[in-house]
């Protein structure tokens, strides 16, 4: 996800970002809601969202990220008491 700052709205700062797009996982619409507010978010396109959107978005991401790291730790540890079990 790259994004920029563009201009300023009413809701805050708007960056310009384009969500990766592919045609299995990663190819429907993202919905983030902050606040009680909601936008969709359409993948593989420049689109002009809140600065406080893109954030979410990048955190969530960094999420995404540190949970698989984890998953694949775990299932080493998984595999190594295994292994010592027979």
């Amino acid at each position: 996800m790259a994004a920029k700052t563009a201009k300023t709205a009413e809701d805050g700062s708007m960056v310009n970002m384009r969500l990766f797009r592919d045609n299995a996982r990663y190819k429907d619409d993202v919905f983030v809601a902050v606040n009680g507010k909601g936008w969709l978010i359409q993948r593989g396109v420049d689109v002009e969202v809140p600065d406080y959107v893109a954030e979410v978005l990048k955190q969530s991401m960094e999420q995404d990220t540190s949970a698989a790291q984890l998953m694949e730790q775990e299932a080493e540890l998984f595999r190594q008491e295994s292994e010592k079990l027979g």
